[in-house]
C-alpha cells in the first residue's frame, strides 16, 4: 500500500511540474499555442473558445482570399494567419500577423515595444523602404515589423528609393505591424 501512494505521488509532483504552454508566447517555431507545421483545420480545436472569421469564397477583393481571423470572445484581435494554400484544410500557416500586445517574443518583445527596445534585443539585419511604411528585417529570426514613415526624416519619407538607415527611425517608434512568416 504504500508503494502505492508513493507512487501516486511521484506522478503528481511529476504532473505538477510540466510547464503549460503560454498562449501568449512567441518564439522562433511558435506563436502561442501554433506551430510551424500545425494544418488549419487544427485552428477548430486550438481556439475553441475564441471566435475564427475565415474569408467568404468569392470576397477575395476585399479582404484576401486567404486571411483568418483569431478573435477572443472578449472581442480582442489576436492574429491574421495566412495560410500557404488557399483555405485548403490540409494547409499550414505561412505568416501570422500579431494583433494583439500580449504576444511576447523569449526576449521581452511586444507590439507596443519601441525600436530602441526591438534592437538591443536582436539584431536588424536591413530596413526597406515601402510606399507607406519601413520594413524592419531581424537577423536569425523568422519575423519582421513596419513602422510608419511619418515619424523618418523628410528625403526618406516621400522618395521610396532612399536608403533608410537604422540611425534614422527614432528610439521611441512603435511598430504597426509584427510579422511572423514561416
Amino acid at each position: 500500500m504504500k508503494k502505492v501512494i508513493a507512487l501516486i505521488a511521484v506522478i503528481l509532483a511529476l504532473a505538477s511540474c510540466t510547464k503549460k504552454q503560454d498562449p501568449f508566447e512567441w518564439s522562433k517555431n511558435r506563436v502561442g499555442h501554433l506551430t510551424s507545421d500545425m494544418k488549419v483545420y487544427q485552428l477548430d480545436s486550438i481556439y475553441a473558445n475564441d471566435s475564427i472569421v475565415r474569408a467568404v469564397k468569392g470576397d477575395e477583393f476585399s479582404n484576401g482570399a486567404n486571411l483568418i481571423e483569431i478573435f477572443e470572445k472578449g472581442g480582442a484581435h489576436l492574429l491574421t494567419l495566412t495560410p500557404n494554400q488557399a483555405l485548403d484544410s490540409t494547409a499550414t500557416i505561412e505568416n501570422i500577423i500579431i494583433r494583439d500586445e500580449r504576444f511576447t517574443t523569449v526576449k521581452g518583445i511586444t507590439k507596443s515595444s519601441s525600436f530602441k527596445d526591438i534592437n538591443a534585443a536582436y539584431k536588424i539585419n536591413s530596413v526597406d523602404n515601402m510606399i507607406d511604411d519601413a520594413v524592419i528585417w531581424v537577423n536569425d529570426e523568422n519575423f519582421y515589423f513596419s513602422i510608419s514613415k511619418d515619424k523618418l526624416p523628410t528625403d526618406v519619407k516621400f522618395d521610396i528609393n532612399a536608403s533608410i538607415e537604422k540611425t534614422m527611425i527614432p528610439d521611441d517608434t512603435k511598430p504597426q505591424y509584427l510579422f511572423v512568416s514561416w
